[in-house]
């Protein structure tokens, strides 16, 4: 990401601050000890397995909006497996976030002005532009979650790394 992108631009709204939010999400996941993986800290949480194969995973809902101009909810697809190992996770969140800045490297602002829907087969959930599906679903969601995981994190007595500031564990 460009430090002159024009602040008040549509790719700088959707992308300015996502290479910061995607390596405070690898740090987090890279903490999520996989021994703990079935964890959960309430039995309508997620199990700390599933949190961190979500938080990667909605890289790749980056790379669908950029890519494609709807999503299916209805549609029948692969899920993917909970990694073995947290080095497993971190590589398919690694891939992930290669494919987007690239995706992203080529972007204009006409592209992020495109439609694009979520649906659950022929019912339309909604429909809004790729750059703010990009900034709300994608980021802003990314950061929702990994606030779930330094609790997570917390709970399992494991140090917390920085996210908006310092932490208990950890400096800057």
């Amino acid at each position: 990401m460009s430090n002159t992108q024009n602040p008040s631009s549509t790719l700088h709204y959707a992308t300015g601050d996502l290479a910061n939010e995607l390596a405070t999400t690898r740090r987090m996941i890279a903490r999520a000890p996989a021994e703990h993986y079935a964890w959960r800290p309430h039995e309508k949480s997620f199990s700390l397995g599933h949190l961190v194969v979500h938080l990667s995973q909605l890289v790749w809902w980056g790379i669908t909006n950029l890519r494609d101009d709807h999503f299916d909810l209805g549609a029948s697809r692969a899920k993917r497996a909970l990694p073995e190992s947290s080095e497993a996770l971190l590589a398919q969140f690694d891939e992930g976030v290669e494919v987007l800045l690239s995706l992203i490297a080529d972007l204009s602002e006409a592209d992020l002005e495109q439609p694009w829907t979520l649906r659950r087969g022929d019912v339309e959930l909604f429909t809004d532009t790729k750059g703010n599906v990009l900034r709300h679903w994608c980021i802003s969601h990314i950061a929702h979650h990994r606030g779930q995981l330094s609790v997570y994190l917390r709970l399992l007595n494991v140090p917390v790394p920085p996210s908006y500031g310092p932490t208990a564990d950890e400096g800057w």
